[in-house]
This record gives C-alpha cells, sequence and structure tokens, in this order.
C-alpha cells in the first residue's frame, strides 16, 4: 500500500508566500515521477510542478518564475514553493506520484489533497 501525505496550503493574500510538501510512503520500489498538480470546480485537474527521475522537473507555464518544486536526496519527499501568489492560483493542490511498487507493478498515486486560497 502506497501513501501520499500532504502538509502546508492554506490562505494568503496576493504576492505572499506558500509551500507544499508531500511524503510517499509504504511499498515502493522506486519513484519515477512526484509532483503537484491542482484542480478548480468545473475544470480539469492541471499539471503545477513534477519532477522525473534523470529527467528535470516541468512547470506549468503559468507558474514558471514564481513556483519552485524540490525533491530530497531520499527521493520520497516533494516540497513545493510558491512564491508571488495569484489568486488564480486558488484551488486544492493533490500531491501525484508515479510509483514501482515492484519490479512488475506501477501506478499513479494522488495525496486527499490540500485547499489554497489567495485572496485580495
Amino acid at each position: 500500500q502506497v501513501q501520499l501525505v500532504e502538509s502546508g496550503g492554506g490562505l494568503v493574500q496576493p504576492g505572499g508566500s506558500l509551500g507544499l510538501s508531500c511524503a510517499a510512503s509504504g511499498s515502493i520500489f522506486s519513484i519515477n515521477a512526484m509532483g503537484w498538480y491542482r484542480q478548480v470546480p468545473g475544470k480539469q485537474r492541471e499539471l503545477v510542478a513534477v519532477v522525473n527521475s534523470g529527467a528535470g522537473t516541468n512547470y506549468a507555464d503559468s507558474v514558471k518564475g514564481r513556483f519552485a518544486l524540490s525533491r530530497d536526496n531520499a527521493g520520497n519527499t516533494v516540497d513545493l514553493q510558491m512564491n508571488s501568489l495569484k489568486p488564480e492560483d486558488t484551488g486544492v493542490y493533490f500531491c501525484y506520484a508515479y510509483i514501482h511498487i515492484n519490479q512488475r507493478e506501477w501506478g499513479q498515486f494522488w495525496g486527499q489533497g490540500t485547499q489554497v486560497t489567495v485572496f485580495s
């Protein structure tokens, strides 16, 4: 069983900063990708930032230069530092990971979601 446990998020005014953290635990052979998506009501879940093992980090164009994703040395935790937040960054942020449970089984896993609200 794999779990993604999220922390962080909350309320902030435009221009402020917030941090999100996600830790993966359980039956993990390797993590190929890990990061964050977000979703607002009525819209599809969209990529925010995902780090791919050996292939760098992908950021949504809307967050480039403002958000920074980092991964710990063990590779099981990612932190998203969000700066210069805008009202359009508001949404539920979901931790995402593509994990090999063993050499033959793999899948996509999601956290429970954490709310980020940017209001003036």
